[in-house]
């Protein structure tokens, strides 16, 4: 349960930079502020320009804070999945002294001892998630501390990324002077926050839409196992369509948002509108189904691409079926696309939040929920990835916010901007044929 206190989810995006300021009070949420900034240095999610980056930033947190009244210095950052790696851990140590009690730094040792290894140069530990203590051989434990034994054993769930990415959104966010409370991996995030218990638990697949690249994303067993970044977005699909039409990238990214559909079956060539043509002194009619086949071809690409790398590790077994969220999946058709390329259960996620209800916010919305669940043993442990202390988190008093401030933004207005869960009974069976997914992450 989330501890009491404000909460900023930082969401830094190709085409846009997202800010999301909450505030729980006994666990329940309220948004009190967003901003909502364009990306500048930014290229296929990736910072390739420290200093215009931290200008967008500061953009957004600058718009974040006149809504919510309030003084921004610490966020929760999301990072991207790209080069994301996973594999298990494990560590021991040995308790000092003789019946003595499990304290914080004994989970902290644990935590390091288990993410002692060599890792190439180029690559760093983003996050480690703990599973399972022993004490003394004792399995099953979720939270040693306070018990009595002499040996302390932990398996958990390690994620590394390229460094030079983590480098560069790190010194970002610290140019734009702020400071890291956590570095969240977006796709860890959504898919622990968005996803029902019994989705998390039989499986299902996340796909996150953004404009510089798409994230396929697989939880099962409650553990993120798969992870797959497509360097192509919404931004490819607005490029697509000033090349074809030869307008600008503004009128196509207009005309993506008022006039597109990603599945040309339901679209009519009798719905025409006009289109500003580079070269013409006046607007050339364009006509609906042609530009649905336009927006269609590219994300059909995109999912082809993802449903092969899908398909190598069995991830489309996965009884959740997948979710689609993120800026593009708000374009019409794109649902039933996505169950035509993939063959298998479709739905759109569209955060219920009041003035969020967008899916191009909901990375931002999981950064939040995500970092504000972590519990006292998942701090220590990243106080063990990062080297630094363990603090445990204070409840803090908030000013009062209006959130009337928050401006409602529906889904439909922006382009960027079903799961069956399977009976107890035949969970075996379920296993059974995941057994080839689970081998391809972990062989």
């Amino acid at each position: 349960m989330a501890k009491s206190g404000i909460y900023v989810g930082l969401d830094i995006g190709t085409a846009s930079i997202k800010v999301v300021v909450a505030e729980y009070i006994e666990g329940q949420i309220n948004i009190i502020g967003v901003g909502n900034a364009k990306s500048e240095g930014l290229s296929r999610g990736i910072v390739i320009d420290i200093d215009k980056a931290a200008n967008s930033v500061k953009r957004a947190i600058a718009q974040a804070e006149e809504k919510s009244g309030i003084k921004i210095r610490k966020v929760n950052v999301g990072l991207p999945a790209n080069l994301l790696q996973v594999e298990t851990c494990q560590g021991m140590v040995v308790i000092n002294a003789d019946a003595q009690e499990i304290t914080d730094a004994d989970v902290k040792n644990v935590a390091s001892a288990a993410i002692t290894r060599t890792t190439p140069p180029e690559r760093q530990i983003i996050s480690l998630v703990p599973k399972e203590f022993k004490v003394d051989g004792f399995e099953g434990i979720e939270d040693p501390r306070g018990m009595i034994g002499v040996r302390l054993d932990m398996t958990g769930v390690l994620y590394t990324g390229p460094k030079t990415i983590i480098h560069n959104i790190r010194k970002c966010v610290e140019k734009a002077g702020l400071q890291i409370d956590q570095m969240v991996i977006a796709p860890l995030a959504l898919t622990s926050t968005i996803l029902s218990e019994g989705e998390k638990d039989f499986g299902t697949i996340v796909i996150d839409m953004g404009g510089g690249q798409t994230t396929a994303a697989a939880m099962y067993e409650n553990d993120l196992k798969f992870a797959h970044v497509e360097q192509e977005g919404g931004e490819f699909i607005t490029k697509d369509i000033s090349v074809v039409l030869n307008t600008s990238l503004n009128n196509a990214e207009t005309l993506k948002i008022n006039y597109g559909d990603a599945f040309s079956e339901r679209t009519s060539a009798d719905e025409e509108f006009p289109v500003e043509v580079i070269g013409k002194s006046e607007p050339v009619k364009v006509d609906e189904h042609y530009l649905s086949e336009i927006i269609e071809a590219r994300l059909e690409q995109i999912f082809e691409k993802l449903k092969d790398s899908l398909t190598n590790v069995e991830a489309l077994g996965l009884p959740g079926g997948i979710i689609l969220t993120g800026g593009n999946a708000s374009i019409p058709g794109v649902v039933e696309l996505a169950e035509q390329v993939f063959g298998v259960n479709v739905r759109l996620h569209v955060p219920n939040h009041m003035g969020l209800r967008n899916p191009v916010f909901s990375n931002a919305i999981s950064i939040v929920e995500y970092g504000s669940m972590l519990s006292d043993i998942d701090q220590i442990a990243a106080a063990a990835v990062t080297g630094t202390d363990y603090k445990p988190t204070r409840e803090v008093s908030m000013p009062t916010a209006n959130f009337s401030d928050v401006e409602e933004v529906s889904y439909e207005e922006t382009s960027e901007v079903m799961t069956t869960e399977e009976d107890v009974d035949n969970e075996g069976n379920v296993k059974d044929k995941l057994k080839g997914f689970l081998s391809n992450i972990f062989d």
